[in-house]
């Protein structure tokens, strides 16, 4: 029974994740729980538990007196958030690469053999994300810089509905493999300034291609 339960869950978050990527549920639109499970043949909990999952992707919002609402995606945002990210991450990494032990760079393999595995199974973004997290985190480990780790992670969560959809949209999961692959390999050879470049190259190509998808979303969102 819970995994009927689960897997009809999961059809609500994706049914509704696509609505709310393609436009077709605008920003700001309210999201009734009766009419939602009524429009998809469901019960109100799996569209409960949906919500939430799309509140922890950063799609959704509950608001006092209001209830749930899709959340703006916001191509300016993007821009900031990502750019700090490569400034950051760059100058982490250059720190940490001379101090990562053995067994961090061990560490990192393994949490890599993890992601890789994770790609196209059931609820991969929501896993990928962790462990894409995990994976950086581990390689920043050696700067010794808690300040600007903090940062870097509130950036993050600040940025992950938009490496989310990245992900699952604007093929990410395809590109992130070999980009992560050859960022560790460079890690491994303590090559920093290859290294860094790379990581750049990751977090800005990232930038681009989510920028594109939101810009032909509204271009479609305007014919419609």
């Amino acid at each position: 029974m819970s995994i009927v339960y689960k897997t009809r869950t999961q059809l609500v978050v994706e049914t509704l994740r696509e609505k709310i990527l393609n436009g077709a549920i605008k920003a700001g639109q309210p999201l009734r729980q009766a009419a939602l499970a009524e429009e998809l043949n469901v019960s109100r909990i799996p569209v409960r538990e949906a919500l939430l999952q799309l509140e922890a992707e950063g799609l959704v919002a509950f608001e006092p007196h209001k209830g749930a609402t899709a959340t703006e995606l916001n191509i300016e945002q993007v821009d900031e958030l990502f750019e700090l990210r490569a400034m950051l991450e760059a100058d982490l990494l250059a720190a940490s690469i001379p101090n990562l032990s053995e067994q961090k760079l061990a560490e990192a393999t393994a949490i890599l053999d993890e992601l890789n595995q994770s790609l196209g199974k059931e609820n991969a973004a929501n896993t990928w994300s962790e462990l894409n997290s995990n994976y950086h985190n581990c390689l920043y480990s050696g700067a010794n810089r808690p300040q600007t780790q903090d940062l870097v992670n509130t950036l993050n969560k600040n940025a992950d509905r938009y490496i989310r959809m990245h992900l699952l949209w604007a093929g990410g999961m395809s590109k992130a493999e070999s980009e992560h692959n050859e960022l560790l390999s460079l890690c491994k050879q303590k090559n920093v300034e290859q290294a860094v470049a790379v990581m750049k190259k990751h977090i800005l190509g990232s930038r681009d291609e989510i920028k594109e998808f939101l810009l032909e979303r509204e271009k479609t969102a305007e014919q419609v």
